[in-house]
């Protein structure tokens, strides 16, 4: 594979992807639910289809994932657009395309929505994302749930908004929405979290206003190092569990899981081009970057590196050495892994574990570096879904 299309490399299993869509199917069988796949995990149009193409609907956060859903062939009616900072262009896009929610994240986005449908002559579908203040025990760059995040509207805010809301001729109330953050990799947050999305629904409907459907998020977990995060089907035999003895058995759920669906399915290719040593640390300089995967950089993130060479002359290679795997962007914060035991030799490959979430989606032209090239693996043939960036492509726009 490398040898056809070069490195950096992102490879997709579509077999993987299916094999965690189908614990979310069977988790919603004979229920009134919905799969929302959170595309900012992962936006390329090849993974796309294939939720697509699964009847997914999808989770979106701009105007341009819009786009994206409809060229890969997916249905504006069972498109959610979250985010906090949705602009009127963005807006009135998603009113002509005729989504099936906007979660609204704040009072003065209301103010906007109602505005602008009135504006266009529609009614907007919302439901307000409400921020239980519940930890999801997570890295705090992808925590969303507490009152120190800026998503949502506080807790304690949220009846009378939705009072407010329902006074709006340009907005038409559909269901309450509940996302407390990513990586998650215990029930006891999610079962927190629906209890007191409940407790207010009770308030809510006491104050004459129906909610259609329970909007849950996403946020499940992978295994990056070792960690054991429950099934998607067990979580939510818990938490219908939770919803039926409360009565609300009949409600639509909708579910919006972006990492645990793509995650674990991709793999990143890299070539090692220099092997360095040192007096306190050796490094393993690889052609892949913090532009390609940025998730080490911004999170500190761990990602499993495995050598894709078996060699059957020993003596051509040294004993395991000690590396820290780095790229060659000019930022002493450009590793993807640290302290990794590796018995490798310039020019071997490596294969970065579990990139197929919040890698591609996040890469950038840094250091004006072309970004890499996207392959779909299913059964025994592979499709390239995305070529990889030339100095062309990089400079076209520009003058």
């Amino acid at each position: 594979m490398i040898a056809e299309y070069g490195t950096p490399l992102f490879a997709y299993s579509k077999a993987a992807m299916i094999h965690a869509l189908s614990a979310y199917e069977r988790a919603f069988k004979g229920r009134r639910a919905r799969i929302h796949y959170a595309m900012k995990a992962n936006s390329s149009l090849g993974v796309l289809r294939v939720f697509a193409q699964r009847g997914c609907g999808f989770d979106i956060v701009s105007g341009g994932e819009l786009a994206r859903v409809l060229a890969a062939g997916g249905k504006a009616e069972h498109v959610i657009f979250s985010g906090v900072g949705k602009t009127r262009t963005e807006i009135i896009a998603a009113l002509e395309a005729g989504i099936c929610c906007f979660n609204a994240e704040s009072e003065a986005e209301l103010d906007v929505l109602n505005e602008v449908a009135l504006e266009c002559k529609k009614v907007a579908p919302i439901s307000l994302r409400v921020n239980p203040n519940v930890d999801a025990k997570t890295h705090p760059y992808i925590s969303t749930g507490l009152k120190d995040n800026k998503f949502g509207i506080a807790h304690e805010r949220a009846l009378e908004t939705y009072k407010r809301a329902a006074t709006l001729k340009g907005l038409k109330i559909k269901g309450i929405d509940c996302h407390i953050g990513s990586q998650i990799i215990e029930i006891s947050p999610y079962e927190d979290a629906v209890s007191l999305v409940l407790d207010l629904v009770d308030d809510i409907e006491k104050a004459g206003i129906h909610i259609e459907h329970l909007d849950f998020g996403g946020g499940l977990g992978i295994d990056y190092a070792g960690e054991t995060p429950p099934a998607a089907d067990a979580l939510w035999a818990n938490l219908f569990a939770l919803l039926d003895a409360r009565g609300y058995s009949d409600r639509t759920i909708f579910v919006e899981p972006g990492r645990s669906l793509i995650g674990n399915a991709g793999v990143c290719l890299t070539k090692i081009e220099y092997l360095k040593t040192g007096d306190h640390k050796n490094f393993c300089i690889v052609d892949a970057a913090m532009n390609d995967l940025p998730r080490p950089a911004m999170y500190e993130a761990f990602h499993a590196i495995v050598p894709l060479q078996t060699h059957s002359e020993q003596t051509a290679y040294t004993s395991n050495v000690l590396y820290d795997v780095v790229g060659p962007v000019c930022e002493s914060g450009d590793w993807l892994g640290k302290d990794r035991s590796l018995n490798v030799s310039v020019g071997d490959g490596l294969a970065i574990l579990s990139a197929g979430a919040y890698c591609m989606s996040m890469s950038s032209n840094y250091n004006s570096r072309g970004r890499a090239a996207e392959v779909l693996i299913d059964q025994n043939s592979t499709t390239l879904i995305r070529r990889r960036e030339t100095i062309q492509d990089l400079i076209r726009q520009e003058t």
